[in-house]
């Protein structure tokens, strides 16, 4: 009998530290954890640890799960201290935006995070580059970013989740989740402005054109798993435009590999929406000058004749980019001078790809490019979410974004 109580009290003492029955697991953050490994399943992770039950610095905690979508209920703040709070999850996708919590407050935020790995159906995989391997967008495990001037988080719940519905993405740099500070594409910042009931998939990866992201097999995955009434929002044009191939294009081999998305797809009953691609900052006279040639063209007249909605983001990217001017408009991208990150010894000159606060705000765009479309998906945004309108454009020294502890600066594939 007193062998019997010993066990059940030494169990008990570890389920209020984690429990995961089925598919649920629950964390009690306040407690310590161990940094994360295969064989235990759950820690923290990424060479960040909490010091002490007070966190108050950015880091990451992981949880070894199946491939698949999850429920994620985060119970922000702390009894002990206030807190200044934002969530990442998985690749730097922003889940939660600054929070701040008095001492003692306790706030429940819910969202869904999307966990891929590269295998497709027992003998294809997705041929990830290089970079791919080395991140952890691909990896067998949910992670979490805490980060913020004093992250306080007190518990984290992970349960299978079964959204209503699937955005998968398409493209390349400018929409995949970027690894990297200063580098974010739009695509890491469209999950925090819907609530759990919609699931994002980002397929896209840095210098893919439309036949690479065919060949990779990237296209075959979504074709595998994707399911009648799922969205899925292809957007290229940035590298597929440098091909210098017999047949290469904006009317030829372009039109037809997009033509190839659509009727794979379509037989599956997934809604296809097609998207010009966002425009570099180029100012000639103080107006942008387009970049892009005939594909933008290519792209409306491909989606007028298959009946398909459009997200035109060339318009909308060159009307904001107009709006903010020339100087201003830098806040969009990767400009900074030497010496603003670790490492960095050389001044940032980047008219292609976005800094956090350009995926912001480029990010409003796409959202008001599905609700002009009165596509279902919008009536999942989150409550805090306002119309956007590119004369209304935030105030960037306003916007909050903590760096990631993880720093590489590599720049991303294609320009």
């Amino acid at each position: 009998m007193k062998k019997i109580l010993i066990l059940l009290i030494l169990i008990l003492s570890i389920k209020s530290s984690f429990v995961t029955y089925g598919q649920v697991w629950n964390f009690d953050m306040t407690k310590p954890q161990p940094k994360y490994n295969d064989e235990v399943g759950y820690g923290y992770d990424r060479n960040t640890s909490a010091v002490s039950e007070k966190q108050k610095h950015p880091m990451f905690f992981s949880v070894k799960v199946p491939e698949g979508d999850y429920k994620v209920t985060v119970t922000i703040g702390n009894k002990q201290y206030a807190g200044v709070t934002v969530l990442r999850a998985e690749t730097r996708r922003l889940v939660v935006e600054r929070m701040i919590t008095k001492k003692g407050e306790l706030r429940d935020v819910t969202f869904n995070v999307n966990v891929r790995t590269p295998y497709i159906d027992g003998k294809n995989t997705v041929g990830l580059q290089m970079r791919e391997r080395k991140d952890w967008g691909w990896d067998n495990r949910l992670t979490l970013e805490f980060n913020g001037n004093s992250p306080a988080v007190s518990h984290i719940r992970i349960e299978s989740n079964h959204p209503k519905m699937k955005i998968w993405l398409c493209g390349n740099s400018t929409v995949t989740d970027q690894d990297n500070e200063p580098y974010t594409s739009w695509g890491q910042i469209l999950p925090y402005w819907f609530d759990e009931n919609v699931a994002v998939e980002n397929m896209a990866m840095s210098g893919l054109r439309t036949t690479s992201f065919i060949e990779q097999n990237r296209l075959a995955k979504i074709v595998q798993e994707v399911k009648c009434g799922d969205y899925v929002l292809i957007e290229f044009g940035h590298n597929d435009e440098k091909d210098d191939i017999p047949g290469s294009g904006a009317w030829y081999n372009f039109t037809y590999n997009l033509k190839k998305f659509i009727d794979y797809l379509r037989p599956k009953g997934a809604h296809i929406i097609l998207a010009t691609p966002t425009e570099r900052r180029n100012f000639i006279n103080g107006k942008i000058c387009g970049t892009h040639g005939e594909y933008p063209v290519a792209i409306r007249t491909l989606a007028e004749r298959e009946c398909l909605p459009l997200i035109d983001l060339t318009k909308s990217t060159t009307e904001l980019y107009n709006a903010m001017g020339d100087s201003l408009s830098k806040r969009l991208f990767v400009h900074f001078p030497a010496n603003s990150y670790s490492g960095q010894d050389k001044e940032l000159k980047d008219d292609t790809h976005s800094n956090a606060f350009g995926a912001y705000e480029i990010c409003k765009l796409v959202v008001m490019g599905l609700k002009s479309n009165n596509v279902e998906l919008v009536k999942y945004l989150r409550s805090n979410w306002r119309d956007f309108h590119y004369y209304n454009y935030d105030d960037w020294q306003k916007f909050y974004w903590p760096m990631t502890p993880i720093n590489k600066l590599e720049k991303p594939a294609g320009d």
